[in-house]
């Protein structure tokens, strides 16, 4: 008698690990978008610490707040002094990092602070606001965040 052995696999069973694998992915896709969204959120919480290091190294070096982000950071054309501290570095120092905006606006007795997410819901689902103080606030609407929002603890 003629005995035929089964090699691979049939259409069906390939049809069926695939739609498993469109399951498993359905279920984690969001689970991951989330992540990295906590993740960057977790990195503008850092770099809004570093502004704040940055300023207190502005202050003591130059007796006052720097006025803009672009003070703090790295010369630019062999710009030196007070217009190019090198004190960030350059990417946050123009204002984006990590999927955020920073923004910060510096006078005589103090600075505040505000980085948001650069598409809300997508790099980020928090806005957040810190000033001299180095207490950081975060609002969990698209509203930049401000010295009346909730603490982050």
């Amino acid at each position: 008698m003629y005995n035929r052995r089964r090699r691979g696999f049939t259409l069906i069973e390939l049809l069926i690990v695939v739609a498993i694998v469109l399951i498993i992915a359905a279920i984690a896709v969001p689970k991951l978008d989330k992540a990295r969204m906590h993740a960057q959120e977790m990195a503008a919480i850092e770099q809004i610490k570093t502004i704040q290091a940055g300023q207190a190294m502005y202050y003591s070096q130059f007796g006052r707040f720097a006025t803009k982000l672009e003070e703090l950071g790295p010369p630019e054309s062999g710009a030196a002094g007070p217009a190019a501290a090198d004190l960030l570095p350059g990417d946050l120092a123009k204002g984006f990092k990590t999927g955020y905006q920073f923004i910060l606006v510096g006078g005589p007795s103090g600075y505040t602070i505000n980085a948001n997410p650069q598409t809300f819901g997508s790099t980020g689902r928090r806005t957040f606001f810190s000033d001299q103080s180095h207490v950081i606030r975060q609002n969990w609407t698209a509203e930049p965040a401000t010295a009346t929002s909730e603490e982050i603890k």
